[in-house]
């Protein structure tokens, strides 16, 4: 779907300011330029880099090949199980986040934004730009869905932040130090702790949320005074409505929702371990414990947003940690290239299939042909 097809689903009707605003974002990053074609160039470079020549030097490819030639049917039906069960935990948390989206159409929805946000020019903001279009399409509208993507992120970005906090403290308990693991785990306390404190601020008061909406709007319009563009129309009254739905919304669905983030998280490391199983790295090299503190080190780096996915940075971060923990260098780099290889290669195909086909059998639900408060 092109861009200019996602902006007419998204401008169909008139819509709340905050979905617009997170429209208005999504288009402004997929915008062309220099600071664009700059960026593709550098995540181009570091994925080359890598796969060219910092991987070979861990690892010869032959000898990784020759790794992962002596996997058993057995294994490889196990990962294939593995990778199935990553794949339907995709929906459970936009199911939680938006009622009357169905199992099915939010498993489209998901695997064609993140597949989008794989492979387009413009990454993260062409998946936020899909999840709008399709939704639209699917008659939901208003706040509800700026809503879901608010929450669904916020309790994403704070599973990827406390994993490496409890990795740390299992290796602790378990008498093993990495301090790579560490220092990155220290970095996520801080972020994590930062993160909950803004949310809880936001959520605790009417006023605060009014005051800081007021504020927002002044700045806003004074930014775009200066191009000479129109005022917004919001104020903050705008995030008083917003905070007052996000409590609702938490109040009666934050044990579905953290459930079912937290399921389609530790089905990724599922697909770890059976991938470092598989290519015969036993226990006694890298336990289960060292094997999640090796994942929550890589979902970290999977955030960094100059290549797509974390392309590269992961792959790259991943071997180093697994050999540090006693994996050798053949089987460390099988192991990775085998968990990407199934946690994305999957999705990108499935969900450019969801792409091309979101327009096929869709029905109004119940929840979306009620209106927006």
């Amino acid at each position: 779907m092109s861009g200019r097809e996602i902006g007419a689903a998204l401008s169909a009707e008139p819509e709340d300011e905050l979905v617009r605003l997170q429209r208005d974002e999504a288009a402004r990053k997929k915008r062309t330029g220099w600071p664009r074609i700059v960026g593709i160039a550098v995540s181009l470079a570091v994925v080359a880099g890598v796969f060219a020549f910092a991987l070979p030097k861990i690892a010869d490819y032959g000898a990784v090949w020759d790794v992962v030639q002596g996997m058993s049917w057995e294994w490889i039906v196990a990962l294939l199980v593995a990778s199935s069960l990553d794949i339907a935990t995709y929906a459970p948390p936009w199911v939680a986040s938006l009622p009357g989206l169905s199992y099915l159409h939010a498993t489209r929805l998901t695997l064609a934004s993140t597949a989008l946000s794989l492979v387009a020019p413009g990454g993260g903001a062409v998946g936020v730009a899909t999840s709008f279009a399709m939704l639209r399409a699917w008659g939901f509208r208003g706040r509800p869905v700026g809503l879901a993507v608010a929450v669904i992120s916020v309790w994403n970005q704070l599973m990827i932040l406390g994993v490496p906090i409890l990795a740390v403290a299992a290796l602790v308990a378990h008498g093993d130090r990495n301090r790579t693991v560490e220092l990155v785990a220290a970095i996520a306390l801080g972020i994590f702790a930062v993160v909950v404190a803004a949310f809880a601020t936001g959520l605790s008061s009417a006023r605060l949320a009014r005051r800081v909406g007021d504020r927002a709007a002044r700045t806003a319009n004074w930014l775009k005074g200066l191009f000479r563009r129109a005022p917004v129309t919001w104020n903050g009254e705008v995030f008083v409505r917003f905070r007052a739905e996000a409590i609702v919304l938490i109040r009666e669905r934050w044990r579905f929702l953290t459930a079912a983030t937290l399921a389609n998280h530790l089905t990724v490391f599922l697909v770890l371990l059976a991938s470092l199983r598989a290519v015969g790295i036993p226990r006694s090299h890298v336990t289960i414990v060292e094997a999640f503190a090796a994942w929550a080190f890589s979902r970290v780096l999977g955030s960094i947003p100059i290549t797509p996915g974390g392309v590269g940075f992961v792959e790259l971060g991943l071997t180093g940690v697994l050999v540090a923990f006693g994996a050798s260098n053949a089987e460390a780099v099988a192991a990775t290239l085998i968990y990407r290889f199934l946690t994305m290669v999957p999705t990108i195909a499935l969900g450019l299939l969801s792409a091309a086909t979101w327009k096929l059998g869709r029905k109004p639900t119940r929840a979306a042909t009620q209106p927006s408060s």
